[in-house]
C-alpha cells in the first residue's frame, strides 16, 4: 500500500504582475494600464537568417527558406529562429525542409532563453500613474539547416 501523500502547498506570489517591490511603490490597478510588448533584441541579421513568427503564412515562410537553400544565392546553410509560440512552427519548417530534401539536409538545434521587456503605460495620462516596465523570460530556438560537407 502506498504511503499517504502530504498535502501540496503552493505559494501565491505577493506581486502577480512580476514587478520588483521598488517598482510597485504606487498602488496600481492593472486595468488602468495598457501593456506594450517591446520587440525582442535580435541576433545579428545575416542573409541566411530567417526569423519565424505566427503572423506570416506558414507556406510563405517555408517557401522563403527553400529559396534561400536552392535559389541563386545558394546558401549551404540557413539559421531558423523561433521565439515563444513560434518555436513549434520553426521546428516544423526545419523538418519539412529536411523531408523535401530527402535526407540531404541535416539539422542542428539550440535552445535559449530570451529576456523580454514590457512597458505598462497608464490609460489616463492625467492620473498620477507613472509608466512601468517589467522583464520576463521567453524560450527561443535556433535551428541550423545545412548540407553536410562531403
Amino acid at each position: 500500500m502506498a504511503e499517504p501523500r502530504s498535502p501540496v502547498t503552493t505559494s501565491v506570489p505577493q506581486n502577480p504582475l512580476g514587478f520588483s517591490p521598488s517598482e510597485t511603490t504606487v498602488e496600481m490597478d492593472p486595468v488602468e494600464y495598457t501593456l506594450r510588448k517591446r520587440l525582442p533584441r535580435k541576433l545579428p541579421k545575416r542573409r541566411n537568417d530567417v526569423y519565424i513568427n505566427m503572423k506570416t503564412d506558414f507556406k510563405a515562410q517555408l517557401t522563403r527558406c527553400q529559396k534561400l537553400l536552392d535559389g541563386s544565392a545558394g546558401h549551404r546553410e540557413i539559421c531558423i529562429h523561433g521565439l515563444g509560440l513560434a518555436i513549434n512552427r520553426a521546428i516544423n519548417i526545419a523538418l519539412q525542409l529536411q523531408a523535401f530534401s530527402q535526407g540531404a539536409l541535416q539539422l542542428a538545434a539550440n535552445t535559449s532563453t530570451v529576456e523580454l521587456i514590457d512597458d505598462l503605460e497608464p490609460e489616463d495620462p492625467d492620473e498620477a500613474g507613472e509608466p512601468l516596465t517589467r522583464t520576463r523570460n521567453n524560450s527561443a530556438i535556433h535551428i541550423k539547416v545545412f548540407y553536410p560537407s562531403t
